[in-house]
């Protein structure tokens, strides 16, 4: 089928959820991060997509600014020592951006399809 015959599936409904931009149904992980080269169910060919570094700064924007009220909380609010801190704050932050990674790996390949993105190219004609 051709991708005029699939209807436009928003980013945000099949994105997270690691499932097909074009189909919805088939997935686009081969293991945690790491994407197929081809939907199993449609065959649409997902080597288009470079989320690149994305996902890793979405995720540490969005996991420093709970984790660094919490060390200040810890630390100026009950007076807890560093190492404390220190051991509580770690497992918390790997476990804040690990677990995202995926589902925004997802949604920003989603995006990148429903939005028909390309790599930049110059216009050369004069």
């Amino acid at each position: 089928m051709r991708d005029d015959q699939y209807p436009p599936l928003p980013p945000l409904s099949v994105g997270p959820a690691g499932k097909c931009p074009r189909c919805g149904q088939g997935s686009i992980f081969k293991s945690f991060i790491t994407l197929k080269e081809r939907c199993d169910v449609c065959d649409l060919d997902l080597t288009f997509a470079d989320a690149a570094d994305g996902p890793a700064f979405f995720v540490m924007l969005i996991a420093s600014v709970p984790v660094l009220g919490f060390v200040l909380w810890m630390i100026l609010g009950v007076g807890a020592s560093y190492w404390l801190t220190a051991l509580i704050t770690l497992p918390l932050l790997i476990v804040l951006c690990i677990l995202p990674l995926r589902p925004i790996k997802g949604w920003l390949v989603a995006s990148q399809y429903y939005h028909k993105a390309e790599q930049g190219k110059l216009d050369t004609q004069e």
